[in-house]
């Protein structure tokens, strides 16, 4: 274990070296105040229009939705996801409770619902997708493999650094959209209740299990599931930078595979094989706040099973690789 530190610390070095978590840093400081801005906008447009009463506001999105159900061009995937939303709305009404509260904290756990399944893994993505490939690129791992440290040794630091600043980048997020946000609607709200539990099934919601829990205590959950799905795209992304030569090419499949997976993820419902997908399984916050799920049968307990074994999978297969194939001609 000695001889494993100064290695992982200069895996540490190498990227900070390359700033790509500096660039990450100045990404999220610029497009946070953009969306911090567009949703201010959106509140004061909805508090204008319905005089500040947030009971108004949900009973028209029920009516609208309600509305919307009898229209044959919407399919029939999204009815019934509007179906849900409906029940749901008409529970925080039922329990006097605004679901939409402006707040830095309910900003930031909005935030991270919508960004968990292609912005923070394009974020994580800038890291890991060149550890290895770059270093075959420039040529720096044939002096690295020179070294008496066995193979394993060398691409296990690389991946402890790397997972260390996943953890960095998902905190990071957290921490700067809610300072930020805060500036435009306040930094309170962490004891504002939020539900879940919600069941679903086919179009109904099962409520027998639905609960409150204060808004600190469910982004701590959500915030578990974020950094759970931000670890497995980094293996993922980390064996391909092992299995391409190619930094550009390693970029270009992860980014092909995400961008694929937001598109499948409103399109698969009749594909069911699709839900063994790591990429359809991303969403996993959205099991908390009631979403449904992208296919029929697919759950919480489910999409953390099929993404631990596509992570277990990504490891073997990085290992396997890297200390067999021929790296140094």
């Amino acid at each position: 274990m000695n001889n494993m530190l100064p290695l992982i610390r200069n895996e540490c070095l190498k990227i900070i070296k390359k700033k790509r978590f500096y660039v990450i840093l100045l990404i999220l400081i610029v497009l946070v105040p953009m969306f911090t801005y567009a949703q201010m906008r959106s509140a004061e447009r909805s508090r204008d229009k319905f005089n500040s009463d947030w009971r108004l506001e949900i009973q028209q999105q029920i009516i609208d939705n309600q509305n919307s159900l009898g229209s044959d061009r919407i399919p029939e995937e999204w009815k019934t996801y509007r179906r849900i939303f409906v029940q749901q709305l008409q529970y925080y009404l039922h329990h006097d409770v605004n679901p939409n509260e402006p707040s830095g904290v309910t900003f930031t756990r909005e935030f991270m619902d919508n960004s968990v399944t292609l912005f923070i893994p394009l974020l994580i993505m800038a890291v890991a997708s060149d550890l290895v490939s770059a270093e075959r690129t420039t040529g720096t791992i044939k002096m690295l493999l020179t070294r008496p440290v066995k193979r394993w040794k060398v691409l296990f630091s690389k991946m402890a650094a790397l997972l260390m600043f996943v953890s960095l980048i998902v905190l990071s997020t957290f921490v700067i959209s809610y300072l930020i946000s805060g500036l435009a609607f306040g930094y309170k709200g962490f004891n504002i209740p939020v539900f879940t539990g919600f069941k679903i099934s086919g179009d109904s919601v099962d409520m027998s299990t639905v609960h409150a829990v204060p808004q600190w205590k469910y982004m701590l959950m959500q915030g578990g599931l974020v950094w759970f799905v931000s670890v497995i795209v980094a293996l993922l992304a980390f064996m391909i930078s092992v299995l391409v030569r190619s930094t550009a090419a390693s970029i270009v499949v992860m980014m092909a595979a995400l961008i694929a997976g937001s598109i499948l993820t409103n399109m698969a419902s009749a594909w069911t094989t699709a839900k063994y997908l790591f990429m359809v399984n991303l969403g996993l916050t959205g099991y908390l706040s009631g979403t449904p799920a992208p296919i029929e049968g697919m759950s919480l307990s489910f999409s953390m099973a099929v993404l631990a074994v596509w992570g277990a999978a990504s490891v073997i297969i990085s290992f396997a690789v890297f200390t067999k194939r021929d790296i140094l001609n």
